[in-house]
């Protein structure tokens, strides 16, 4: 059998635990001080970074990009955070993303329950609108998202199978011009 990972010499069972984590906590994100990234919760002065418009006026889930630099940009529509983030032209070094939980927020005025956007489950095309209109619902779990679109409508999809043509901002795939 051919070793994948060979323990460095000298390595005990600890040093190769503490290794694990370092890499761990570098996965999850980590800020300029390295410590891990957490969301942060918005207020009414907290305003979209494509619109201006206050994420606490509008239903559905919001969204959050924490930047190497220190910077957060927050998204009161899960559609204008993907639009952000899957632009070819992104060159800053994101640390986290994060999504509301949809399967624990209150649809209409969600409050709280942040997960990793990266691990989130979306479904694309229901009927139920966000800030702008059509929207991407975020989930931590497949059962909640599945439930969702049985309800709703809509397919379910993970972070990497979302597309740039999927969260174009001028109605998208479903072609809603209301936007």
């Amino acid at each position: 059998m051919k070793t994948i990972f060979a323990r460095p010499r000298g390595w005990g069972r600890a040093g190769l635990a503490a290794f694990s984590v370092i890499l761990l906590i570098s996965a999850l994100g980590c800020d300029k001080a390295g410590k891990p990234v957490q969301a942060l919760e918005p207020n009414r002065q907290t305003t979209c970074a494509l619109d201006g418009m206050s994420l606490l006026d509008f239903p559905g889930p919001k969204a959050q990009i924490h930047y190497g630099d220190g910077e957060t940009d927050f998204f009161c529509d899960t559609m204008e955070m993907f639009s952000v983030y899957l632009k070819p032209e992104q060159q800053r070094r994101i640390t986290a993303i994060f999504t509301q939980d949809m399967g624990q927020a209150d649809w209409k005025t969600p409050k709280g329950h942040w997960i990793d956007a990266k691990r989130a489950y979306y479904v694309l095309g229901s009927d139920m609108p966000g800030s702008m209109g059509p929207t991407l619902a975020s989930f931590a779990r497949l059962s909640d998202a599945d439930a969702f679109s049985k309800k709703h409508g809509g397919k379910v999809l993970s972070f990497s199978q979302i597309t740039s043509e999927m969260v174009t901002l001028d109605g998208g795939v479903v072609r809603d011009e209301r936007m």
